[in-house]
Order: structure tokens, then C-alpha cells, then sequence
């Protein structure tokens, strides 16, 4: 009596979690799709045979008048420029002295970044100048999409969403080595595709890491 209501319970685990797994792969499979095919891309942007990323190309720059009053921190900067060019910054970063290769004894300079996926805008500020260079710039479908894949110009509800499927791949995962697992020995599963698949995914982690 007890076995059977224990193998019942199992069976009832097993459907749950089998639903669970199908719900996942159902909400995440443009996602996978999308991921899959930039990262793809991405993977192969380097060497000879590099694959197209895209095109990103710059439309315009033009140099902005700094106040006095938001010249003495990026995060004033950065409040000017949304209230007085309605440009929201994203990214904001304090670069080496001098910038790259520059004077060490000079401050380093502000980066402001924003905008979306397929249109972004860049402006440098070196502390204490009068102006900043403000570059706009325009991106391909594909570019944008590799942008995205980034979680750079998507936005607050692209990040809780590319959350969402992030968290969807764990618990796709886990769900799918639990159901692998059932009814497996540890020798069947050392010598299963998954064993298999551990051996390779280690060695060439490790192989990276070195």
C-alpha cells in the first residue's frame, strides 16, 4: 500500500514538474530563438572569418553648452541633461585620467550613454570644460538586436523581461536534469548523453578559465 501511494506521489511530481518544464519552454521560446541566434553572431565577431554584426553609424554630433552649476559631478550632468534635453543616461562612467594614454594629472573624463537599441547617444565631458561633444548614433536591426542581447537601449521592462527568461533557462535546466535523472542509476547517468555532456561543458570551461 505504501509503495503504490509513494509511486503515485511520484507520478504526480513528475507530471507537475513535466508541466512546469513545457510552461517554461512556452514563455521563453522567442527568447531562445532571439538569444540563440545573437549569441550565435556575437560568438564569431573576431578573426579573418568574422560574421556581419551589423552596422552602427554615427548621424550627427554636436557640442552642448555646460552650466556652470552641474559641472561638478556626472550625476548632476546627468539630471541637467534629461530636464533640458530630455536625454536620460543610462550609463554613466569616469574614465582613467587623461582618458586613454592621456596626462595622469588630468581629471578623467565623464562618458554619458543612452537611448535604444536601434538609436543611441553618447557625450563626453572632460571636468571643467565649458562644452561637451554630444554623438548620436543609428544601429541596423541586427546591431540592435546584439544590443539587446547585451541589455544595452532596451530599457527597464526589457531587463525585467530578459530576467524573466534568464531565470526561465535555470529552471529549465533543472527541471530537465530532474526528469533526465528519474529512474537512472548513476552509472546510466555517467554514461548517458547528459554524462557526456557534463564531461565536455567542464573541459572546456576549464580549459577557457586557464
Amino acid at each position: 500500500m505504501q509503495t503504490a501511494s509513494a509511486a503515485r506521489r511520484s507520478a504526480t511530481t513528475y507530471r507537475w514538474i513535466r508541466q512546469f518544464h513545457l510552461w517554461i519552454g512556452a514563455w521563453g521560446a522567442l527568447a531562445a530563438i532571439l538569444y540563440g541566434i545573437t549569441g550565435l553572431v556575437m560568438n564569431h565577431r573576431f578573426g579573418d572569418g568574422a560574421w556581419p554584426q551589423g552596422d552602427s553609424n554615427e548621424i550627427g554630433k554636436t557640442s552642448l553648452a555646460i552650466p556652470a552649476e552641474v559641472r561638478t559631478t556626472p550625476e548632476q550632468l546627468s539630471l541637467w541633461l534629461r530636464d533640458a534635453q530630455q536625454l536620460d543616461a543610462q550609463v554613466i562612467r569616469k574614465g582613467a585620467p587623461g582618458g586613454r594614454g592621456g596626462d595622469a594629472k588630468q581629471p578623467p573624463k565623464w562618458t554619458l550613454s543612452g537611448g535604444t537599441a536601434s538609436d543611441s547617444w553618447s557625450l563626453e565631458y572632460a571636468p571643467g570644460s565649458d562644452t561637451a561633444d554630444l554623438k548620436r548614433s543609428s544601429h541596423s536591426t541586427l546591431a540592435a538586436l546584439n544590443r539587446l542581447h547585451k541589455a544595452v537601449g532596451g530599457g527597464g521592462w526589457w531587463i525585467l523581461l530578459a530576467d524573466s527568461f534568464a531565470i526561465g533557462m535555470i529552471l529549465l535546466g533543472l527541471s530537465g536534469i530532474w526528469m533526465w535523472a528519474r529512474g537512472r542509476s548513476a552509472k546510466e547517468m555517467l554514461l548517458s548523453v547528459m554524462g557526456l555532456s557534463t564531461l565536455v561543458f567542464c573541459a572546456v570551461v576549464g580549459l577557457a578559465l586557464l
